[in-house]
């Protein structure tokens, strides 16, 4: 009772705290990031190991393994381990209990990377470690294309300028560009030259290392000053590196123009982008951290006009696949819907009361009450999403109990004859404890969702913390303002009785309000009457309502099962793999032409753009943080993003595409993966929301289990894209050294090895030489390598040079050394916590995704009865088991909310009188 008395008192004093927090508001708003989903923080901290040309299975078992054993002896509080190999590239992702300092794990995991350097092969350089969350999404993308420059040009300008410009921007993370070509200098090897002239790629790259030196000479005082010492150690153009000397044989030199060929080049391309049929470059913005997706995109936009004109004048930079324009439309809708719930709520008022004043006083509550729990939720660090305005939207009906039962006892009061002032008082005493037990059994009901774990906490508890903010505020504005105005605004000559009025003309208004009024009495009498029908038949009144409870509960059987609907976002995300090894100028070739089918299927005019992004990007760092499941050459990905008026569903375009592309492309694989920025963050980093993991040592039979199982899946109703991620055909030629021979012809089959690799894959993973441009300032790798349009035959890989370390030996063709067969390989390696693991991939179409996934289980519980290799197991991961674990913990959650509630009626009385002596009224 005391602060509704201090509220009559001191009325100013609350009229200011509430102009304070309207002011405040818009300041905590400025500060508040704004997001589709509260942050999801499940850290990850990620190692990314380079070794050009070696295999898959050679990166798994020389680097991939072996760091796995020292992180999971080392790092303190790991959670699980995922690892990938590629050729010559592995990705290792460490995930953290939610408890673990990542910190003090950071650093764990730096110094045993460093560790492990001398236990890895020879060359192999310190891994590049990044920390990001599992949640992590591109929020929007950047294309670079131009009529004039090259698609080396077009590489390093978004390498060296754009992303540097663009590591500035908080909470955003922008790995290397996709497409494009890496400038190196390349030292092209002729081989029937190194040949004739006795030398193999080996003397090529000693020479470029000896000629090509990068090292200070100091400085010489002569005289009265103190000259600094400059030398030609690196040759300053690249006409220079062809004039570096080779070798000297018999008094004759020979040149590297003589024996290979040093140009502006650029690494075989293994990555190719092209942007509505345009080759170009693409770089994918992601969203780190607790940073607004909103916030990001502003961000990009306004740097790219800023620098706008520092860029070549043919250079187009068009943006693609804006995720804030989704996640704008989705905060907008439900600001509109609450705004509308407000809006009809004081409408219902206003009809049940039939008084403006009292309208206007509880619909002051309704704002006042958000803003508060806003300004709470801003001073927690939450954000503004569509879980926390949820829950304030589903609060707005709930948000006028205690302002309008507490105006509704004043105006009560107030017609029994009773001054403004003590009918104030007066009406808020008779109601204080029963409004605010009845706004604490709302809040508890939220409790148990403090106490959930997981994904499910991060998403539930703000939506908690936003009602449960806002109710108590509704109480506290029940006992301060909602007094004040009404001693202001409220008058015993308020209140509207008819039957002082008869034969007066009434407003149009007047007379609706009046005939609501009538109605609702109706209304009352035949409910008055159908409870007086139940109370004269108990037992059958009981008897039809546990009917109907029974029949509800039966419905749970029936209703469907997902994480969170389906949205259209008008974005589809196509993923194709044609045949393991295939070039990737055949993929483009290929995805060419599934392009021409997407245009036939989807009409011109509703496609604003066509993005493929075509092979294994340059950078393990764009692995990492991609969801998009490549694993060589032979993948490529076709974004569309659709017009938003268009002649159907996005969706059912996506059906017109998965019935018609196989039958196109046989032997081509077509799989649909998550567009749109809500299903890829609940994803949690795979590329489809069902993962069946099958883990064991034997890779080989688990694969089979695999394929198996992926058979099986198909014929689920629901089920699409079913598909094994790994290949284990990668077309591969084994090459057998005669060690005897060799050893004969004073060869080491060091000596061949290290020749093979300088032709293939280059010299700059076991001796790096670098090159500076002095028109850029940037250093270039320089890369002595046969080119590989050259080795274009078996025969002329045999005749590869060969020369030995040994003095005298002679030089030799590799022909001559080592036995070659073909044979096949995996493409790609994954381990779960360092056992090899085999993913079928599946995602759901017409059908809820529990169903498809209890369909799922029964197949695996079946192939697991038939017997699995030994030490082999299966698990279902992915969405599923996000959904499976958060609808467990809202089900405790809910039984704790129903406890909760009966212990409350059950304490009733003690509680009361407890709240009579202590609580303010």
């Amino acid at each position: 009772m005391w602060i509704v008395r201090l509220a009559l008192r001191r009325p100013y004093t609350f009229v200011v705290m509430a102009l304070v927090i309207i002011l405040l508001t818009p300041v905590a708003l400025m500060r508040t990031p704004t997001d589709i989903f509260p942050e999801i923080n499940i850290p990850v901290i990620s190692l990314v190991w380079n070794y050009a040309g070696l295999q898959p299975q050679e990166m798994e078992q020389r680097i991939t393994s072996n760091v796995e054993r020292g992180l999971t002896t080392l790092v303190n509080d790991v959670e699980h381990i995922e690892s990938q190999s590629l050729n010559g590239i592995a990705v290792i992702k460490v995930f953290f209990q939610p408890h673990a300092n990542i910190q003090t794990a950071l650093a764990q995991t730096a110094a045993i990377s460093q560790t492990f350097l001398r236990f890895l092969p020879p060359g192999t350089t310190p891994p590049l470690v990044i920390i990001y969350s599992a949640s992590t999404v591109p929020v929007i993308q950047i294309g670079l294309t131009s009529n004039t420059m090259s698609e080396q040009q077009l590489f390093d300008f978004g390498n060296y300028f754009i992303r540097t410009q663009l590591a500035t921007i908080p909470g955003a993370a922008t790995p290397f560009p996709y497409g494009g070509k890496q400038r190196v200098i390349s030292v092209d090897i002729d081989a029937p030259s190194l040949q004739s002239k006795g030398l193999s790629a080996v003397d090529i790259v000693s020479a470029v290392n000896a000629q090509n030196l990068i090292l200070p000479t100091g400085t010489a005082k002569l005289g009265p000053l103190e000259y600094n010492v400059e030398m030609n150690g690196s040759p300053q153009t690249i006409q220079e590196l062809n004039d570096l000397p080779v070798k000297t044989i018999n008094g004759a030199t020979i040149y590297m123009k003589d024996v290979a060929h040093v140009r502006d080049g650029f690494s075989p391309q293994t990555n190719i982008v092209l942007a509505n049929g345009q080759r170009g470059v693409l770089m994918s913005i992601y969203k780190t951290g607790g940073a607004s997706t909103i916030d990001i995109v502003d961000r990009v936009k306004n740097m790219l006009e800023y620098n706008k004109g520092a860029f070549p004048k043919d250079l187009r930079v068009n943006l693609f696949f804006d995720q804030s324009l989704y996640v704008r439309a989705s905060i907008q809708g439900v600001l509109r819907e609450a705004l509308i719930a407000a809006c009809l709520t004081a409408i219902m008022i206003l009809l049940f009361l039939g008084n403006w004043k009292s309208t206007l006083i509880i619909a002051v509550s309704i704002p006042l009450s958000i803003l508060v729990s806003v300004l709470c939720l801003s001073a927690l660090g939450e954000t503004i999403n569509i879980m926390t305005l949820g829950g304030l939207a589903l609060a707005v009906g709930i948000l006028v109990d205690d302002a309008t039962v507490e105006i509704e006892n004043i105006n009560r009061n107030l017609a029994m004859g009773k001054d403004t002032v003590q009918a104030i008082l007066d009406g808020a005493q008779q109601i204080a404890v029963p409004a605010f037990v009845s706004t604490l059994c709302i809040c508890i009901v939220f409790i148990p969702m403090f106490f959930l774990s997981g994904v499910a906490r991060y998403l539930f508890v703000p939506l908690a913390e936003a009602v449960s903010f806002a109710m108590l505020a509704s109480y506290m504005w029940s006992r301060t303002i909602v007094p004040t105005l009404a001693m202001y605004l409220l008058t015993a000559e308020d209140e509207y009785h008819a039957e002082e009025h008869v034969g007066e003309r009434m407003g149009f208004f007047r007379r609706y309000q009046q005939g609501f009024e009538r109605k609702f009495e109706q209304f009352r009498e035949a409910y008055q009457s159908a409870l007086h029908t139940a109370l004269h038949f108990p037992r059958l009144f009981t008897a039809a309502f546990l009917g109907f409870c029974i029949f509800s509960v039966l419905l749970v059987f029936v209703l469907g099962r997902d994480f969170f609907p389906k949205v259209d976002a008008g974005q589809i995300r196509l993923h194709l793999r044609a045949r393991t090894g295939l070039r990737i100028e055949e993929t483009a070739r290929l995805a060419d032409q599934v392009n021409s089918a997407i245009r036939e299927t989807i009409p011109k005019e509703e496609i604003t753009t066509l993005l493929d992004n075509i092979g294994v990007p340059y950078s393990g760092i764009n692995l990492s943080y991609s969801n998009a499941g490549t694993i060589g050459t032979s993948d490529a990905e076709i974004l569309v993003q659709l017009k938003a008026e268009r002649g159907k569903s996005t969706a059912g375009y996506i059906n017109d595409l998965r019935q018609r592309l196989p039958k196109e492309f046989p032997g081509v694989q077509f799989f649909f993966q998550p567009a749109d920025i809500v299903t890829q963050i609940l994803n949690f980093g795979t590329p489809a929301p069902i993962d069946v993991e099958i883990t064991g040592i034997n890779q080989r039979e688990n694969y089979l289990v695999g394929e198996k199982l992926a058979a099986q899946m198909r014929h689920i109703p629901g089920a699409v894209d079913v598909h094994v991620h790994q290949a284990f055909d990668d077309p591969t030629l084994f090459m057998e050294i005669d060690r005897a021979r060799a050893q004969s012809l004073g060869m080491q089959s060091r000596d061949v090895a290290q020749n093979v690799l300088v032709s293939l894959s280059s010299s700059f993973q076991t001796s790096p030489a670098f090159w500076l441009d002095p028109k850029n300032g940037v250093e270039y790798s320089v890369a002595v390598q046969e080119p590989q349009y050259r080795v274009d035959s078996y025969q002329a890989l045999q005749n590869t040079p060969i020369s030995g370390s040994a003095p005298g030996a002679a030089p030799q063709i590799l022909g001559n050394l080592v036995q070659t067969h073909t044979t096949t390989r995996p493409a790609e390696v994954s381990h779960y916590t360092s056992v090899p693991m085999i993913n079928v991939y599946a995602a759901v179409d017409g059908r809820d995704l529990g169903s498809v996934a209890d369909q799922v289980l029964q197949r695996v519980a079946a192939i697991e009865k038939n017997g699995l290799p030994p030490g082999s197991h299966i698990l279902v991961r992915g969405q599923v088991q996000t959904m499976k674990n958060s609808f467990e913990g809202l089900g405790f959650g809910l039984l704790g909310a129903i406890v909760l509630a009966y212990l409350c009626r059950a304490l009733w009385p003690a509680f009361a009188g407890y709240c009579c002596s202590h609580i303010p009224r």
